[in-house]
Protein backbone atom coordinates (compact mmCIF):
# COMPACT_ATOMS: atom_id res chain seq x y z
CA UNK A 1 0.00 0.00 0.00
CA UNK A 2 2.66 2.53 1.02
CA UNK A 3 4.93 1.30 -1.76
CA UNK A 4 2.14 1.84 -4.31
CA UNK A 5 1.57 5.37 -3.00
CA UNK A 6 5.29 6.15 -3.30
CA UNK A 7 5.35 4.79 -6.86
CA UNK A 8 2.32 6.88 -7.81
CA UNK A 9 3.88 9.99 -6.25
CA UNK A 10 7.13 9.27 -8.07
CA UNK A 11 5.27 9.10 -11.38
CA UNK A 12 3.54 12.40 -10.59
CA UNK A 13 6.86 14.01 -9.65
CA UNK A 14 8.36 12.79 -12.93
CA UNK A 15 5.50 14.40 -14.84
CA UNK A 16 5.99 17.64 -12.88
CA UNK A 17 9.77 17.51 -13.46
CA UNK A 18 10.38 17.75 -9.69
CA UNK A 19 13.85 16.19 -9.65
CA UNK A 20 14.46 16.50 -5.90
CA UNK A 21 11.23 14.64 -5.14
CA UNK A 22 11.92 12.02 -7.83
CA UNK A 23 15.41 11.37 -6.44
CA UNK A 24 14.34 10.81 -2.84
CA UNK A 25 11.34 8.68 -3.87
CA UNK A 26 13.64 6.53 -6.02
CA UNK A 27 15.98 6.23 -3.05
CA UNK A 28 13.10 5.11 -0.80
CA UNK A 29 11.89 2.56 -3.34
CA UNK A 30 15.41 1.21 -3.84
CA UNK A 31 15.87 0.78 -0.07
CA UNK A 32 12.57 -1.10 0.15
CA UNK A 33 13.46 -3.20 -2.91
CA UNK A 34 16.91 -4.04 -1.49
CA UNK A 35 15.35 -5.24 1.75
CA UNK A 36 12.85 -7.36 -0.18
CA UNK A 37 15.74 -8.91 -2.11
CA UNK A 38 17.63 -9.61 1.13
CA UNK A 39 14.59 -11.20 2.77
CA UNK A 40 13.56 -12.90 -0.49
CA UNK A 41 9.93 -11.94 0.09
CA UNK A 42 7.66 -8.91 0.03
CA UNK A 43 8.01 -6.68 3.09
CA UNK A 44 5.06 -6.14 5.39
CA UNK A 45 3.70 -2.62 5.82
CA UNK A 46 5.38 -2.48 9.23
CA UNK A 47 8.76 -3.37 7.73
CA UNK A 48 8.30 -0.74 5.00
CA UNK A 49 7.50 1.89 7.64
CA UNK A 50 10.57 0.77 9.61
CA UNK A 51 12.63 1.35 6.46
CA UNK A 52 11.14 4.83 6.15
CA UNK A 53 12.04 5.56 9.78
CA UNK A 54 15.63 4.47 9.09
CA UNK A 55 15.81 6.75 6.06
CA UNK A 56 14.41 9.64 8.12
CA UNK A 57 17.01 8.98 10.81
CA UNK A 58 19.79 9.00 8.20
CA UNK A 59 18.50 12.29 6.83
CA UNK A 60 18.34 13.84 10.32
CA UNK A 61 21.94 12.79 10.91
CA UNK A 62 23.09 14.26 7.60
CA UNK A 63 21.16 17.45 8.38
CA UNK A 64 23.00 17.74 11.71
CA UNK A 65 26.34 17.09 10.02
CA UNK A 66 25.61 19.73 7.37
CA UNK A 67 24.64 22.23 10.07
CA UNK A 68 27.89 21.59 11.94
CA UNK A 69 29.84 22.06 8.72
CA UNK A 70 27.87 25.19 7.83
CA UNK A 71 26.93 23.85 4.37
CA UNK A 72 23.71 25.70 3.53
CA UNK A 73 23.01 23.86 0.24
CA UNK A 74 23.24 20.48 2.00
CA UNK A 75 21.07 21.76 4.85
CA UNK A 76 18.36 22.80 2.40
CA UNK A 77 18.59 19.50 0.50
CA UNK A 78 18.39 17.39 3.67
CA UNK A 79 15.42 19.40 4.97
CA UNK A 80 13.55 18.98 1.68
CA UNK A 81 14.24 15.25 1.59
CA UNK A 82 13.24 14.87 5.24
CA UNK A 83 9.92 16.63 4.58
CA UNK A 84 9.21 14.27 1.68
CA UNK A 85 10.03 11.15 3.72
CA UNK A 86 8.06 12.42 6.72
CA UNK A 87 4.94 12.67 4.57
CA UNK A 88 4.89 8.85 4.34
CA UNK A 89 5.49 8.21 8.04
CA UNK A 90 2.60 7.77 10.46
CA UNK A 91 1.92 10.87 12.51
CA UNK A 92 3.53 10.78 15.94
CA UNK A 93 1.58 11.60 19.08
CA UNK A 94 2.85 15.02 20.09
CA UNK A 95 0.62 15.33 23.14
CA UNK A 96 2.08 13.59 26.19
CA UNK A 97 -1.38 13.23 27.75
CA UNK A 98 -2.65 11.28 24.75
CA UNK A 99 0.44 9.06 24.84
CA UNK A 100 -0.02 8.57 28.58
CA UNK A 101 -3.62 7.47 27.95
CA UNK A 102 -2.48 4.92 25.33
CA UNK A 103 0.14 3.56 27.75
CA UNK A 104 -2.43 3.26 30.55
CA UNK A 105 -4.70 1.30 28.17
CA UNK A 106 -1.84 -1.07 27.35
CA UNK A 107 -1.08 -1.52 31.05
CA UNK A 108 -4.76 -2.31 31.68
CA UNK A 109 -4.79 -4.85 28.84
CA UNK A 110 -1.64 -6.52 30.19
CA UNK A 111 -2.37 -6.12 33.91
CA UNK A 112 -1.26 -9.64 34.87
CA UNK A 113 2.13 -9.11 33.20
CA UNK A 114 2.42 -5.69 34.82
CA UNK A 115 1.64 -7.12 38.27
CA UNK A 116 4.36 -9.77 37.94
CA UNK A 117 7.05 -7.45 36.56
CA UNK A 118 6.34 -3.75 35.97
CA UNK A 119 9.45 -3.38 33.79
CA UNK A 120 8.22 -6.06 31.37
CA UNK A 121 5.50 -3.72 30.17
CA UNK A 122 8.21 -1.53 28.57
CA UNK A 123 8.71 -4.04 25.75
CA UNK A 124 4.97 -4.33 25.13
CA UNK A 125 4.50 -0.55 25.06
CA UNK A 126 7.50 0.14 22.84
CA UNK A 127 6.49 -2.59 20.38
CA UNK A 128 2.89 -1.40 20.18
CA UNK A 129 3.51 2.35 20.14
CA UNK A 130 6.80 2.51 18.22
CA UNK A 131 5.19 4.27 15.26
CA UNK A 132 3.29 6.73 17.43
CA UNK A 133 6.16 8.01 19.59
CA UNK A 134 9.88 7.57 20.09
CA UNK A 135 10.91 4.79 22.44
CA UNK A 136 12.68 7.27 24.73
CA UNK A 137 9.42 9.23 25.21
CA UNK A 138 7.49 6.02 25.86
CA UNK A 139 10.02 4.87 28.48
CA UNK A 140 10.07 8.31 30.15
CA UNK A 141 6.29 8.33 30.51
CA UNK A 142 6.25 4.71 31.68
CA UNK A 143 8.83 5.52 34.35
CA UNK A 144 6.75 8.46 35.55
CA UNK A 145 3.69 6.20 35.77
CA UNK A 146 5.45 3.38 37.62
CA UNK A 147 7.16 5.60 40.20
Amino acid sequence: MIKDKIKADQLQALKNKDTARVNILRYILSKIQNQEINKQKELTEEEKINTLFKIAKELKESLEAAQKAGRQELINQARTELEIVSAYLPKELTDDEELKKEIKNLIAQNQDLYDKNPKAIIGVCVKTLKFKASSSRIITILNSLTD
